[in-house]
């Protein structure tokens, strides 16, 4: 009769707890979701795009095409860029740290690249018209032909940077969002439902 009782009641007890029990909880793989954004594709853009951009400012400045004062924040500007691209590319071990500082270089490069777009306009509507300078000392067809070659390659040249500047804006805001969603700086989060199924004691 004992026996009996101890089988009645694991029976119950089985019977009264839910078969199928459904709980959520956090992804442990959404750290994996920023490898979804190619950032070492993305980082390394940036790394090239960004060093082409202050050679090639460099070359200008040594050539008298361009103003010291205003080069000096592009270069600035276009290091912060270079090194978010450095920490987007470093961040592809998922380590948490490393995910919340490429957060932030993309957010700064972000504002940066815009920046740099407006700066880049300007400077594209500031030609070298100090070449015209010299019209009155040399009126030469020749020199005419190299100052309007100068003053084409100074419009083709900027014209190509706006459109490096808007591509680096993209990229900085794709990693950016893809950061965000990974450290979850907008809110708790992503849950996901796990079911768990208990199957009843085999009685003897």
């Amino acid at each position: 009769m004992a026996e009996e009782a101890v089988g009645l009641e694991e029976g119950l007890s089985a019977a009264d707890g839910p078969l199928v029990a459904v709980t959520f909880q956090r992804n442990v793989h959404r750290k994996e979701k920023y490898l979804e954004s190619e950032p070492k594709a993305l980082g390394i853009t940036q790394i090239g795009l960004s060093v082409f951009m202050i050679i090639s400012t460099s070359v200008f400045l040594s050539n008298g095409l361009s103003h010291v004062g205003g080069d000096i924040v592009f270069f600035i500007t276009s290091l912060v860029v270079l090194v978010a691209g450095s920490v987007a590319v470093a961040a592809q071990k998922l380590h948490l740290p490393t995910l919340r500082a490429c957060l932030g270089m993309q957010i700064l490069a972000s504002v940066v690249s815009v920046f740099n777009v407006i700066f880049t306009v300007a400077r594209m509507e500031d030609r070298p018209h100090y070449y015209w300078h010299s019209y009155y000392y040399n009126n030469t067809a020749e020199y005419r032909e190299t100052v309007h070659q100068v003053e084409n390659t100074h419009s083709h040249f900027f014209a190509g940077a706006i459109l490096m500047e808007a591509t680096l804006v993209a990229i900085s805001v794709t990693l950016a969002a893809y950061c965000c969603k990974v450290v979850n700086c907008c809110g708790s989060g992503p849950k996901m439902p796990v079911i768990t199924v208990q199957t009843p004691a085999v009685q003897q």
